[in-house]
């Protein structure tokens, strides 16, 4: 399997285990970062938090070569799309799973890289208090 295929594979598994999450309604971010922790240990998945890609570049989450960035509501496309092209540009990166509360459009593929959104108003709808 070649590592594109293979970074794929392993961004579906980081989202099966993520399916799992009910949000509450008005979530802050590291309230998201906490049930996200909490769904990776649940699912045996390695991972390092606030994971340093580069010289001020920082992803939220990196599970082997994945990053995980999480975005509180809908985040603005265009600064998106800069952040993740950025990490993408890493060696040490294979894949991008972006993890919102409401969902937006961005390419399946940037930098020859595959990318992915789990939006978690999708999953369950929120929880309500």
């Amino acid at each position: 399997m070649n590592s594109f295929e293979n970074a794929k594979e392993n961004i579906e598994l980081i989202k099966s285990a993520l399916r799992v999450l009910l949000v509450p309604a008005t979530p802050g971010e590291y309230d998201l970062h906490a049930l996200i922790s909490s769904a990776l240990d649940r699912a045996n998945l390695s991972y390092v938090h606030e994971a340093k890609i580069a010289e001020n570049c920082r992803a939220d989450f990196c599970v082997e070569k994945i990053c995980i960035e999480v975005k509180k509501s809908k985040p603005a496309k265009s600064a998106l799309l800069k952040q993740i092209t950025r990490y993408l540009s890493s060696e040490n990166i294979d894949g991008m799973l972006v993890v919102t509360q409401k969902s937006v459009n961005l390419p399946a593929i940037i930098m020859s890289k595959p990318v992915s959104v789990l939006s978690l108003d999708k999953l369950w709808g929120v929880s309500l208090p």
